[in-house]
C-alpha cells in the first residue's frame, strides 16, 4: 500500500516541528515530498538531512506549493499534510482507505466531525468556523452533496485526477478550488473524521483580515463554475 503514495508536505519556517511531522509521515509513504516556501530557518535542511525530497515553491502562498509539487508527484496517490503538527499522519491509512477501495478519488479530513483544538475560543476562531460552514453549505447545495468541511488542508486524492484539475489558486483558497473543481468534473469526493491540533510552535501566516475577500471571490466564481459534460 505505502508504495503508491506521497506525502506532500508544505512548509514555510517550520522548523520547530518539521522533523517530528516528517518522521509520522515517513511510516505510511514510500515518498515524503517537502514543498518549502524559502524558508530562513533551516527548515529545508532538516528535510533533506531526513530524506525528505525537497521542491521549492514560488513563495506566493500554499496554493502555489500545491501546484508546484504537481509535476513532481511519482505515485498514484498524494496526501497533503500540514508542517505545523496540526494533522495527525496517523490518520493516513484511514484518509486514503476509500481511494484504495475504489470508492473515491479525492479525499478531505473533516475537523467538524473528528473535532478541532483550533476553532474554539475567540472571535477569529468563530468566524474562521463560520465562513468554512457557509463556504461548504454553498458546495453541498450546487452539487448535491452531504460534506462538512471543505477547507481542511490535510487530504488525499489520486494523482490523475490532481493533474486533471487545472489548480490556479495561490493561497488557501485552494483547498475550496480542489474540491469544486472535483465534483465539477464529475469525480467522487468524499470525508473522514480527522482532529485538528494546535499547531505546536511558531505562529500561522494566514491572516484572514487581510485574506478573507479572495474567499468569497473565490466562492462566488466556482459556484458558477459549470460541470463537465
Amino acid at each position: 500500500m505505502t508504495d503508491a503514495i506521497t506525502v506532500v508536505i508544505p512548509a514555510k519556517n517550520e522548523a520547530a516541528t518539521i522533523a517530528e511531522v516528517l518522521e509520522k509521515a515517513q511510516r505510511y509513504a514510500s515518498e515524503v515530498i517537502v514543498v518549502d516556501g524559502h524558508s530562513v530557518d533551516g527548515t529545508a535542511e532538516i528535510a533533506r538531512r531526513m530524506g525528505a525530497r525537497l521542491v521549492l515553491d514560488n513563495g506566493k502562498g500554499k496554493g502555489d506549493a500545491i501546484r508546484c509539487v504537481i509535476p513532481h508527484l511519482r505515485n498514484g496517490i498524494a496526501v497533503f499534510i500540514d508542517a505545523d503538527g496540526s494533522h495527525d499522519a496517523d490518520d493516513v491509512p484511514r484518509l486514503i482507505a476509500p481511494i484504495v477501495n475504489g470508492e473515491a478519488d479525492h479525499v478531505s479530513g473533516s475537523r467538524l466531525i473528528g473535532g478541532s483544538s483550533e476553532f474554539h475560543g475567540g472571535f477569529d476562531e468563530c468566524f474562521r468556523l463560520m465562513g468554512s460552514s457557509f463556504i461548504t453549505a454553498c458546495i453541498n447545495w450546487k452539487f448535491g452533496v452531504r460534506l462538512s468541511d471543505s477547507q481542511n488542508g490535510f487530504r488525499a486524492i489520486r494523482t490523475d485526477v490532481l493533474r486533471d484539475l487545472d489548480l490556479r489558486e495561490n493561497i488557501t483558497t485552494i483547498e475550496q478550488e480542489m474540491i469544486f473543481k472535483t465534483l465539477a468534473a464529475g469525480y467522487r469526493m468524499a470525508e473522514t473524521p480527522t482532529h485538528e491540533y494546535r499547531r505546536k510552535a511558531g505562529v500561522s501566516s494566514i491572516q484572514l483580515t487581510r485574506c478573507w475577500y479572495r474567499y468569497v471571490w473565490t466562492l462566488i466564481k466556482f459556484l458558477a463554475l459549470p460541470r463537465r459534460p
